[in-house]
Order: C-alpha cells, then structure tokens, then sequence
C-alpha cells in the first residue's frame, strides 16, 4: 500500500508500508526542516493509513503538534494522552506483573526492564556502559530485592523495593541478625524496611514447611527428616525454601560486606531512579492509580502520546518513557500478526534521548512485527554521546543499519554529512578534456572520461533549503532507501517537502 509517491522526469515510484515497517531515520541541523517538513509529511500519511502508535515526547509543544496531526487526519478520538494531572494512567509493575512478556518468570520480566531503564541512564550522563562488574552488581541487587518483596508481600511495588535498599544495613554498621529458617521464632524488635521484608519472607518460608510437613503423618515426617534427600525433598515441595536461602545469602554475605564507596555506586544507581519514580506527578500516573491505557491499544489503532517532555521532566520524563517504550515493544513483538495485522508506527523526535539496549535488537526484527519506527534527530555524534561505552561508534552504526530509509535535511555537522555521502555512495561522472598546442602545425585534442566520485558531495547537505518564509515553506532533502529504486534508476533522490502540508 502506498505511502509516498516520488516523481521524476522519467520515473515515478512509491514509498510503502512494507519500506515504513523497516524503519526510517531524519537527521537534520537546528531549524532544518526535518520535524515540520518530512516528519510531519510521514506523521500525516501514517494516520492517514489508519496506523496506531506511540509518540515519545521531548518537546512541550510536541502534543499540540500532534493534536493538529489527529485533527487533520481524522483520528482526534484515537489520541490518547498521559501527562501530569491526566485522565490516562499505566500501572508498570502491575502490568508487567500480570502479563506474560517473553518466556521468563515475572521476576525477570521486572529486572530486565527497571536495569534497561536505569542503564540506559547511566549511559547517557556518563558515556559508559561496559564495566561488568557494575551491571552484575546492579543486576543482582535488582533481582534480590524483587525476589524478597514477592517472599515477603506475594508483590512488587517501587514503594517496597525503595523501602528496603533504602534501609539494608552497611558494612559494621550494625550486627546481622540470624534470620536463617533454622530459627523458630524471634525476639521483638522494631525492624526497618529491609529487616521487616526479611522477617515476613521467613515466617512466609517457614508456614509453608508447616503446611507441607502437617499433610505427612508422624511416622511420614520423622521418616522424611531423617532421610539423606531431605533437602532435595524440601526445596521440591517448597521452592521457596531454595529462593530464601539465595536472598539471605546474597544481603549477608556479598552485599552487605561491599565496601561503603562500591556500595554507595551500586546502592545510587537504583534507589535514584525508584527516587524519581515515587515523586508526583510520577507515582500518580505510573505507580498508584489502575492502568486505563495499555500497548495493546496501539493494536486498536489508538495512538499513545506520552506527555512528559525531557525538557520540562529531565531524568524523570526521559526514565518513563524509556520504561514504558521498551514494554510497549515486548507487546508488538508479541502479538499474532496473523490474527491483527494492523501496523502501528514508534515515533520519536530529539530520538537520542529515548534510546536503550534492545533497540538495535528489537529493530532487527520490527518489520515482521509491522512496526514502523521514525526516528529523528540532528546528527550522529548526538547518538555516540548517548549510546556510551568504548565501542559507541559500532553500536550506533549497527543500530542506523536496520533503519532502512535514511532522511538528510540541512546539516552543518561533519560526521553526520559524511555519513550520509558515504551511505548514497559513488557514481561515474563524465569528464571532458581538451588541449591545443601551437607549434610548427596546430593540433587540439578532445577526450572524455569517466571518474568515480562521490554521488553526493558531504559539502551538499550545507546548503540544502530548510524552508521558512524565504524559501517558500520547502524543506529540501536527500533520502535513500535500501533495496529499491527511487528515481532514474538510483536509491536514492532530492526532494522537496512543504511545511505546509495538510493530508
């Protein structure tokens, strides 16, 4: 199904949805044109074609802008909007909780999101990513605090997990209470969060030994206990014997002795962003209320705006959204397109900003799923800075391969035009000769030859127009597109996009 139509003087072709679904990439400088000219050519003809959606936001302005979009197209009653002080609200944890992403326990469902989350973070305010260490710290901290909020409360909320980092007692600080399942009661105390978890995981560990032990007979049970597989009978009929033990294990003997400055990294990482994510507005739309908006309503063909701005929110706007991007994916991926084949499109403008470690995994595979990703942003060194770690050129140069549509507006950046000449590639030029020579007799001598040159010099992309009053509203660009002809011949063309175009 058509999407875009190209014309030429001797060609005209289209742009589909089989070319939206493999992923399309803008760049573009500050005032380029890339938002208002081929951005909003493409929001349009994907609403028009009845596509559902998510659109991140960096912008304030971002969801007037799509307001306008739903308007002219005819899908106002298909935008749906959670921002501060809202009517929508997604509970995450509930959701992900309750859903079946992926063929991993519900713990690891949880742990896989908040550490993409919290790393995607990390990476964008420090550029590093690669140290081992602090990702298995980080990720086993993570695991033991959800595991011990399901022993201890049967669920997981950002309240409990803040309440127990918060309160897990450091290196000499005080001396640890045996809270070994060997132990049949306890003293009175007055615990904090982490104590309290601890103490209700083992009454909850050892009522279900009860339980077990009070379906045997006397002879049965002193038969079972004597028994050398004891312990394999035990953790079989109570697994959550075997899960305690890590847990106590993990606190008392790895990470409580950790170094105060090793532990104060690892213990930052996570209790900033559960931090962030108790404070209001964000506890209110993510964390409190029940979910009234879910991935699944893309499918619908309802488009979810995300009304948190990364310049009016900062760490908080950018760390929802990220979570609630990557959980939506998980989603599309995991429905039947044989039973809902309806494409929904991912939009981001200010792309940089919401980038995590799946993305070049889950565009591999976008276009069997019917996703159609645009990404837009100003140039490449904006995706190196955020993508962090010792090998940033290679992650952002796999990720901009499975984006099979590439936009270039006006750009002053060296880096991103290059890239962009490399990528369109070289042609034969003719090259005219001629000579004279005035001796004894006169002689000249034409020629022509052919030169391999770039198709489009990096210096072209300077001076391309970017629309306003003075250049009529047109937006001039290059895009090239992988396994098809554009025009002529070439995979590539210069086009124009009007700024005032309405559908």
């Amino acid at each position: 199904m058509p999407i875009l139509e190209f014309a030429s003087q001797n060609q005209s072709s289209v742009w589909t949805v089989r070319q939206a679904v493999e992923g399309v990439q803008i760049f573009g400088g500050i005032g380029s044109g890339k938002t208002s000219g081929s951005g909003r050519k493409l929001a349009l003809k994907y609403l028009k074609a009845g596509f559902g959606g998510l659109v991140l936001t960096a912008k304030s302005d971002e969801k007037h802008l799509w307001e306008e979009y739903c308007s002219l197209t005819g899908r106002s009653d298909d935008l749906h909007v959670i921002e501060p002080n809202g009517h929508h609200s997604f509970d995450f944890l509930n959701y992900i909780s309750s859903h079946d992403l992926g063929s991993n326990p519900i713990t690891d469902n949880i742990v896989d999101v908040l550490k993409t989350v919290i790393r995607a973070s990390q990476t964008m305010s420090s550029g590093k990513s690669d140290d081992a260490f602090w990702e298995t710290a980080l990720d086993m901290l993570i695991f033991n605090v959800i595991d011990l909020c399901q022993l201890a409360y049967g669920k997981v909320s950002f309240q409990l997990m803040y309440e127990i980092v918060l309160s897990i007692p450091k290196n000499g600080e005080e001396d640890q209470q045996d809270t070994s399942l060997s132990e049949e009661t306890a003293e009175e105390h007055t615990f904090n969060g982490y104590r309290k978890a601890l103490e209700k995981a083992k009454d909850n560990v050892l009522e279900q030994i009860d339980r077990w032990r009070s379906s045997f007979s006397a002879e049965e049970v002193e038969a079972i206990w004597e028994s050398p597989d004891f312990n394999l009978l035990l953790t079989t009929a109570v697994p959550d014997v075997r899960l305690y033990g890590f847990v106590e294990q993990f606190f008392n003997d790895t990470f409580i002795p950790l170094s105060e400055k090793t532990r104060s990294i690892i213990d930052f990482s996570f209790t900033g962003f559960l931090f962030r994510m108790l404070r209001e507005p964000i506890y209110s739309m993510f964390c409190s209320r029940e979910s009234t908006i879910t991935p699944e309503d893309s499918l619908r063909g309802k488009v979810i705006l995300l009304n948190l701005p990364v310049k009016t929110y900062q760490k908080t706007g950018r760390d929802c959204q990220i979570m609630f991007k990557l959980i939506w994916q998980q989603a599309m991926e995991k429905r039947n397109v044989l039973e809902n084949e309806l494409p929904v499109f991912l939009w981001a403008d200010e792309a940089q900003s919401f980038l995590h470690g799946h993305d070049a995994d889950f565009q591999a595979t976008a276009r069997s799923s019917r996703i159609a990703t645009v990404y837009i942003s100003q140039n490449l060194p904006n995706y190196y800075a955020c993508m962090g770690g010792d090998k940033s050129e290679y992650k952002v140069k796999s990720f901009l391969g499975t984006l099979a549509t590439k936009i270039f507006h006006a750009n002053a950046d060296i880096e991103t035009n290059r890239y962009g000449s490399e990528l369109i590639g070289d042609a034969f030029f003719e090259d005219e000769s001629e000579s004279v020579t005035i001796a004894k007799e006169f002689s000249q001598t034409r020629g022509k030859s052919f030169k391999l040159e770039r198709a489009v010099r990096p210096e072209a992309f300077v001076s391309l127009r970017t629309g306003g009053p003075a250049n009529n509203f047109i937006a001039e660009a290059y895009i090239h597109r992988q396994g098809d002809t554009i025009a002529n011949g070439r995979n590539y063309a210069k086009m124009n996009f009007s700024q005032l175009y309405n559908a």
